[in-house]
Order: structure tokens, then sequence, then C-alpha cells
């Protein structure tokens, strides 16, 4: 069982290496948008925050799938966890 777990985690992360590969960093896409001062400053804020909440939204996602949970018990959980990690 803790072998299984560990293969999970291990998979997950190599997903999410992927991803964060395939999409240009909050950097790149600034650069590309040619942004500089106030508007680079506010864009990579914006930017840096979604990343973090999609990144959490997805860390929760796949807690509560480890979990089992389904219907209310898991919107709940993923809700709670989203909120917990953004702080």
């Amino acid at each position: 069982m803790r072998r299984l777990m560990t293969a999970t985690i291990v998979a997950l992360g190599l997903c999410a290496l992927t991803a964060q590969a395939a999409e240009p960093s909050c950097d790149q896409r600034a650069a590309d948008k040619h942004l500089a001062g106030a508007a680079k400053t506010s864009f990579l804020t914006k930017c840096e925050k979604t990343e973090k909440a999609a990144a959490a939204q997805q860390q929760c996602t796949s807690q509560a799938d480890d979990k089992k949970l389904h219907g209310a018990a898991r919107t709940s959980f993923v809700k709670k966890c989203v909120a917990d990690a953004s702080k």
C-alpha cells in the first residue's frame, strides 16, 4: 500500500512538472507582452496568484481522490483545502 501511494505521488509530481514545462512562466508571458513598470508588476502578481491557486486546486483534488471522497464531502474538503493553502 505504501509503495502504491509513493508511486502515485511520484507520478503526479512528474505530471505537474510536465505541465509546467509546457506552459511559459509568468515572466516569459510578461516579456512576450512587452510589459514594464507597474503594468508588469500587476500582471506578475495576478499571474502568480492564479498559478498558485491552480496548483492548490490540483493538489487538493488529488488528496480528495486519495481519500475516495464524493459529492458534498468532496466539494467541502476541496474548498477548505484550497482556502487553507492560500493563507
